[in-house]
């Protein structure tokens, strides 16, 4: 039997505890629950999640390889600033990937799946009208990994969720536009499956990967978590320093 955690994480003895850890530590860095420049302290999280300090630290240490946290000798691990760069990075690699796995299932997707596929965007656009944003992005979830499935291309498909890992799903509802981006844009994806073209799948899906992820900058940049990106001028890096220093005094 598995427990849920206060803030709705699912704990199981069963489950892979540390990447189940290490994606609410991606998501919370995202979104700034834990702040830029911070330290995680090890017994909170736990504490938090309803974990032992294991799993947490073993989670850290992952972290740690992406460059999300760094170790720091006698004080821990902390938090690295997180940048409008870094996001718009993140999903310029997973647009790349998710377009190849659209062009791919552009010639390899079945007729019954391209049925599948339009009924599932029936449902979400159904529950989109009806304001049911979590159900919304279960069906988002369900489109693209049919798609991706589609592709037939296993390890292409894997390599996208190591980036798809990064990306806070949990605030589907809370991010302005990111609903609509899902009703709307697929709208040309499933155009070009449709059609088996390739190279519009690609395309298609490209863009709404990338939509999606300038509205999550967006929003990030708006609440003030985003830092300073390299290169920005002095004007502009402390107008993003201000805005993260706002946040941290509300």
């Amino acid at each position: 039997m598995g427990e849920t955690a206060g803030d709705g994480v699912r704990m199981g003895r069963s489950s892979q505890l540390t990447d189940r850890v290490a994606s609410w530590l991606r998501e919370a860095i995202m979104v700034g629950e834990l702040p830029a420049s911070s330290f995680v302290r090890t017994e909170h999280v736990a504490a938090r999640l309803g974990v032992s300090a294991t799993p947490v630290r073993e989670a850290l240490m992952l972290l740690h390889g992406e460059g999300a946290v760094r170790w720091e000798p006698r004080r821990g691990f902390r938090v690295v600033p997180l940048t409008r760069t870094d996001v718009d990075d993140l999903f310029a690699v997973q647009a790349h990937i998710a377009g190849e796995l659209a062009a791919r299932a552009a010639t390899t997707l079945s007729d019954d799946g391209l049925a599948d596929l339009h009924r599932l965007q029936r449902e979400l656009e159904a529950a989109g009208e009806r304001g049911e944003l979590g159900r919304v992005g279960e069906l988002n979830h369900q489109v693209h990994r049919t798609i991706n499935k589609a592709a037939g291309a296993h390890r292409l498909a894997s390599m996208l969720n190591l980036f798809v890992n990064h990306v806070p799903r949990g605030y589907y509802d809370r991010v302005p536009g990111w609903s609509d981006a899902t009703t709307h844009d697929h709208d040309a994806v499933l155009a070009a499956l449709d059609a088996r073209d390739p190279a519009a799948a690609r395309a298609a899906m490209d863009a709404h990967i990338r939509h999606i992820g300038a509205l999550l900058a967006d929003h990030l940049e708006q609440r003030g978590v985003l830092g300073p990106s390299p290169g920005d001028t002095a004007p502009d890096a402390a107008r993003a320093s201000e805005r993260v220093s706002r946040v941290r005094r509300a």
